[in-house]
């Protein structure tokens, strides 16, 4: 039998779980419907899931865009796990006044609007020749003060006395980095690729600026180009959001347990 003095705690968590959930509901249910239905504000879920699908792909490179994005953004979280891991491996376990010193300048770019290093980012990446490339797409975000200040607050968490036996087996900082430290945070990095891998993937401002051509468009900006004009299909709209969407949500739901541990700075 439930408390009674838990009654009003499960009705305010179950209106809180309908508030979360009815968008994605009506997000599926309007990628099922016409356009004019949409519209009209119908929340039941329709039969024309099929005309909206094949009207988004021949309206729309859909299949170009998913590749694009999944390039771009599976390219960047690796890579930037790799430079910002290692980051903050160092500044944790090898502390210095320089590093420090290093470390708080990181800390003051974290203020810095990305707005405002848009146009010295363009052009450097336009002189290095890397507009509508995946280089142009993730160099600016390989090494983020956040994800440096992360995996350096979690790093307290690794025992020093293990890097002090491994170095007595003859073990170098970086084997140790790559032999020990990865297989202990593995919580840690499967935390910073959901955020990683979701920050890369709903980018749309840097994207539209150093993707030039339409051929390097990702999901967010074929989702833009399918919400501008004067006649916006509706249905066609919702069914480009919901194949936008999926892959994030696959992730986080993969990794879920581990990016709560992760989050909570759990060692393995």
């Amino acid at each position: 039998m439930i408390q009674r003095r838990l009654i009003p705690t499960y009705i305010f968590l179950i209106i809180v779980s309908f508030i979360s959930v009815f968008p994605f509901y009506w997000m599926i249910s309007a990628a099922t419907n016409q356009s004019i239905d949409v519209a009209n504000g119908r929340i039941i879920p329709g039969t024309y899931a099929l005309e909206n699908f094949r009207t988004l792909i021949e309206r729309q490179d859909l299949w170009g865009a998913m590749g694009n994005s999944f390039l771009y953004a599976i390219v960047q979280t690796v890579l930037a796990l790799f430079v910002c891991s290692l980051a903050g491996f160092g500044f944790e376990l090898y502390h210095d006044k320089a590093k420090d010193r290093v470390f708080t300048i990181l800390l003051l770019a974290m203020m810095v609007p990305q707005v405002a290093t848009m146009i010295p980012l363009f052009r450097m990446i336009s002189t290095a020749g890397f507009l509508n490339s995946v280089w142009g797409f993730i160099l600016p975000s390989i090494s983020t003060p956040f994800l440096i200040m992360f995996f350096r607050n979690n790093s307290r968490n690794f025992p020093i006395d293990t890097m002090e036996a491994a170095r007595i087996d003859g073990l170098n900082e970086f084997q140790i980095f790559i032999r020990m430290y990865f297989p202990m945070m593995k919580s840690t990095y499967a935390a910073a690729a959901v955020i990683t891998f979701m920050n890369a993937w709903n980018s749309y401002l840097w994207p539209k600026v150093v993707m030039i051509n339409g051929e390097s468009q990702t999901m967010p900006m074929l989702i833009a180009n399918l919400s501008s004009g004067y006649m916006i299909d509706y249905g066609m709209l919702m069914m480009g959001v919901l194949f936008c969407s999926i892959p994030t949500m696959i992730v986080f739901f993969v990794l879920q347990k581990q990016f709560t541990e992760g989050m909570t700075g759990a060692v393995k």
